[in-house]
């Protein structure tokens, strides 16, 4: 992937699957490849916050970059999370994916430090700089990030070059219609629109996103897909018929008890059990500090994994 290809399509951020004993599971990893891969995704993104990647030390965050970039074997761009506090840890990250021979880097704002435009810019151009030829895509993610990304910053950054594009977690569909119809008014063609929402994909794509990055599609990658390309044929009642599976599968996220667990805790668990009752990963396990489902919870991922339809 090249920075004048604009990314589009199923994207999922692939959760990080980890032993009993809190290390990397490099075969789950490769299984949960391959399941995508098999699925027909347009790229897999990896230690963004389904990845867990904040959590991770910096050794397993290589592995996950080197085991990753090995199994895909460029069959589709890997892009990777370089999500950390301040430019000078991000700049880290950015050096250890790049030797991975990554296609794509994926960065918020600084967080934790109120961070103002021109020093958003500024972050920016630093990676931008650091990432040579390989494209950098800003991350949207306001709950996180503790900052929204405002179309107005998003295009001047495009404009400049630092960015490729953007994946919007915000949540907020009023300002992802915005940034489309600035990208259109200011023919800003090259400029890639994911949005993170896995429940609202068929309206997205409708008014003029490119494509997906869901965590769900850890679960059902090849029901994005074929909502994906539902809506890229024109037909938006086999669009919405999947969506509306989607969002009901989605309903594993609220199995979790949340009088003991972080809505974080609740979602990745149930991403992870998902795929280890779907034989893909060897456990279920979360990172430290989440606390991870039961087996009582887990099991109650089943009944709607099966209604979605799958097995």
């Amino acid at each position: 992937m090249t920075a004048s290809a604009r990314l589009a399509g199923v994207v999922p951020p692939l959760v990080t699957p980890l032993t009993p004993e809190y290390d990397v599971d490099t075969a789950s990893l490769a299984r949960l490849i391959q399941y995508q891969l098999s699925g027909g995704v347009d790229g897999v993104f990896v230690l963004g916050t389904s990845g867990e990647g904040t959590f991770l030390t910096d050794e397993q965050r290589q592995v996950v970059l080197e085991t990753t970039v090995a199994e895909v074997a460029g069959q589709v761009p890997v892009l990777a999370g370089v999500i950390d506090t301040s430019t000078n840890r991000v700049a880290a990250h950015v050096s250890a994916a790049l030797k991975a021979g990554v296609d794509g880097l994926v960065a918020t704002a600084p967080f934790y430090a109120a961070t103002h435009p021109a020093e958003i810019e500024r972050h920016f151009a630093r990676l931008s700089a650091l990432a040579g030829e390989t494209p950098v895509y800003a991350y949207d993610i306001p709950p996180r990030a503790g900052t929204k990304l405002p179309a107005s910053l998003l295009t001047s950054l495009y404009e400049q070059g630092l960015i490729a594009g953007i994946k919007d977690s915000s949540g907020q569909d009023t300002s992802l219609r915005e940034l489309v119809l600035s990208r259109r008014e200011k023919r800003l063609d090259g400029f890639a629109i994911m949005t993170g929402s896995e429940v609202t994909v068929d309206s997205a794509l409708a008014f003029g996103v490119d494509g997906v990055v869901p965590g769900l599609g850890n679960v059902d990658p090849a029901g994005y897909v074929r909502l994906y390309k539902a809506a890229v044929a024109g037909d938006a009642d086999a669009a919405r018929a999947e969506q509306d599976r989607l969002f009901r599968l989605f309903g594993i996220v609220n199995v979790a008890d949340r009088s003991r667990m972080g809505a974080s805790s609740a979602a990745l668990g149930a991403f992870k059990a998902g795929l280890y009752l779907l034989g893909v990963v060897s456990c279920p396990l979360t990172a430290y500090p989440s606390i991870p489902l039961n087996d009582t919870e887990i099991e109650a991922v089943r009944p709607l994994l099966q209604r979605a339809g799958l097995h």
